[in-house]
């Protein structure tokens, strides 16, 4: 497998680059696709932050205007994409002989219309941003067969559990839908800092993506942010750990890790977000990493009566925490 590289030219930087300039009808088949999923395929192997970078600045455009990322595509679309050049590195994008059969053995379910993995902690769902690849490229691999395969939603880089996965556009729109709906219910298993006092509570705050702190993009409370809805319910207890099964309305970016926080209770091992003493603490109880898990996941399928439902239980180095507090 070779390893591409995308260099953007700007237009103006030398005779002739604008012969470059790709001009792409949007077709039936490609309606209601994400801006920068369509482009990530598009542009097989351009990382996602020079895709991002290229909207940011105008140099991507849909109909002649400056869009977002998320913008939907619809019939009769024309996207520009400005004079890209291609280049190969010396080294081959490998995929580790090792993460491929752990994956392959992680695979939850999976038919015609979709797989659903149980991702581990630390593997991003996509490459870019100097990772040479992701969770996709990996079920990729080991699907080669399969055509057409793409996230119907995401998971953050240090979080675990159920990714599901679709085989078919139809299968993606119909997805996207129940989850713009509502109907597909994601559970998760959060170690929260300190003790919980409130018994069950739903936290409703609006939050706000890429506020920068610190010199870092952050997401945090703000009126002018989008509405997150989150039900926390207690499951445990431990003398300064709280294991909780939260349950989400709405899929906004980091919501359990900043509802948790804005409730006194950062998420164990958050290194965004959380308590930098209070991580250093559990860490010696075996905690080396961000204590959040899917481990539920239910939606509905085209042509399928009953409602899938998947479970992942909580993996092994999360138990053995717990296992070590109680102890404690």
């Amino acid at each position: 497998m070779v390893h591409r590289c995308y260099y953007f030219i700007m237009e103006d930087s030398r005779e002739g680059a604008r012969k470059g300039v790709q001009l792409i009808d949007i077709k039936e088949d490609q309606v209601g696709q994400r801006l920068d999923n369509f482009l990530q395929r598009v542009l097989n192997g351009a990382p996602r932050s020079l895709i991002y970078r290229l909207i940011r600045k105008g140099q991507i455009r849909v109909n002649k205007g400056r869009i977002k990322p998320g913008h939907k595509l619809k019939a009769g679309d024309l996207v520009r994409i400005p004079p890209l050049r291609l280049e190969v590195d010396d080294g081959p994008k490998v995929l580790p002989r090792g993460l491929l059969e752990e994956i392959r053995q992680s695979i939850l379910f999976e038919n015609d219309h979709c797989v659903v993995v149980d991702k581990p902690s630390g593997l991003a769902v996509h490459g870019g941003s100097g990772l040479r690849f992701g969770l996709l490229d990996i079920v990729r691999a080991i699907r080669p067969e399969q055509d057409y395969l793409e996230l119907v939603h995401r998971l953050d880089r240090e979080t675990s559990g159920c990714l599901l996965l679709a085989k078919n556009r139809q299968t993606l729109t119909f997805l996207h839908k129940q989850l713009k709906a509502g109907q597909v219910t994601k559970k998760y298993l959060a170690g929260l800092a300190g003790v919980w006092k409130a018994g069950k509570k739903t936290v409703s705050l609006r939050l706000k993506k890429n506020v920068i702190q610190g010199g870092e993009r952050m997401v945090e409370v703000h009126p002018e942010g989008k509405m997150a809805v989150t039900h926390f319910n207690p499951v445990q207890k431990f003398d300064d750990l709280s294991l909780m099964e939260v349950v989400l309305e709405t899929g906004r970016t980091h919501q359990i890790r900043v509802h948790a926080l804005s409730e006194g209770y950062p998420v164990a091992g958050d290194r965004k977000y959380g308590n930098p003493a209070y991580n250093q603490w559990i860490k010696s109880f075996g905690l080396n990493r961000l204590f959040l898990h899917a481990h539920w996941l239910e939606f509905q399928l085209p042509d399928v009566s009953e409602r899938i439902q998947i479970n992942s239980p909580l993996p092994s180095g999360l138990k053995t925490v717990l296992n070590n507090l109680e102890s404690e």
